[in-house]
């Protein structure tokens, strides 16, 4: 399944009620997997973010369909980013053309 990386931070609303972290992360847990996704792992961090979700999902539209979701319930702001194994990057990059527009491989 497709791997996503959530970028998560707090509202104000989602500061003030830190308490209730633990049920809001289970809660999503339920609701990846009643959607056929799974929650790999979950990180509380320091610095420009709050929590770093690692989600694996069916496609695209689950995994935004869950970042939405997660969204609407004004404690967070999410930002979510595809992310690909390195076996899914050879297999891209195997599927590239030549050189694009004759400057090669290197980027200037």
């Amino acid at each position: 399944m497709p791997t996503y990386i959530g970028l998560i931070r707090w509202t104000d609303q989602g500061i003030r009620n830190i308490k209730e972290v633990p049920n809001r992360i289970e809660a999503a847990k339920q609701a990846a997997k009643a959607n056929g996704a799974e929650f790999r792992a979950t990180y509380m961090v320091m610095g420009r973010y709050d929590i770093v979700t690692i989600v694996e999902a069916p496609n695209d539209e689950i995994a935004a369909k869950l970042a939405f979701s997660a969204g609407c319930l004004g404690d967070v702001h999410s930002e979510t980013l595809r992310a690909f194994t390195e076996e899914e990057t050879k297999k891209i990059i195997a599927g590239l053309p030549g050189p694009l527009g004759g400057r090669g491989a290197h980027r200037h």
